[in-house]
Parts: C-alpha cells; sequence; structure tokens
C-alpha cells in the first residue's frame, strides 16, 4: 500500500528535515504552507499525512523527543476536539 511505514523503513534525511522544520514557529498558515511546498514538495494535506506516520515511529522518538512530543500532544487535542464535537452534533 503507497504511504504505508514499513517496519524495516529507515529514518531518512526527509525524516529529519521534518522534523526540524517542525521546530519552526510560523506567523501566518500560509507561510507554512508555501514552504512545504517548497521545501518537500507537498500539499499541506499530505505533509500532514507523512508528519503523522512519522510521529509515531520510535526513531522520529529517539531524533528528536520535545518536538515528537509537543507534535503528538497537539495531534491529541485536535483529536479529542473532532471527537467531542462529533459527539455533540449527534454524529
Amino acid at each position: 500500500m503507497a504511504g504505508c511505514l514499513m517496519a524495516d523503513e529507515e529514518f531518512s534525511e526527509r525524516d529529519r528535515a521534518m522534523l526540524e522544520f517542525e521546530r519552526l514557529r510560523w506567523r501566518y498558515a500560509g507561510a507554512k504552507d508555501s514552504a512545504i511546498l517548497e521545501q518537500f514538495g507537498m500539499t499541506r494535506t499530505r505533509y500532514s499525512q507523512v508528519l503523522n506516520q512519522l510521529l509515531d515511529r520510535p526513531d522520529a522518538m529517539a531524533y528528536d523527543a520535545v518536538t515528537v512530543k509537543r507534535l503528538r500532544r497537539l495531534r491529541d487535542q485536535r483529536r479529542a476536539v473532532r471527537s467531542t464535537a462529533r459527539i455533540t452534533s449527534g454524529r
């Protein structure tokens, strides 16, 4: 299946670059979107998919635990908000 991570997949230079990119702070979302496209050749949506897979990898945690924990926490908060919104809307 395309895009799935295999257990033996190496921690790549792109993986490192993505975690280093996530250390940056962006004042405007559009600026980050443009930088993602320029630096990684991906849309924001695809970048988010790849990043979320990366966050679940032990080698990402070993490389930059502080950034990975922060991004996991933010991801979990977004999921909780969506889950709560579904419950309150009756879906």
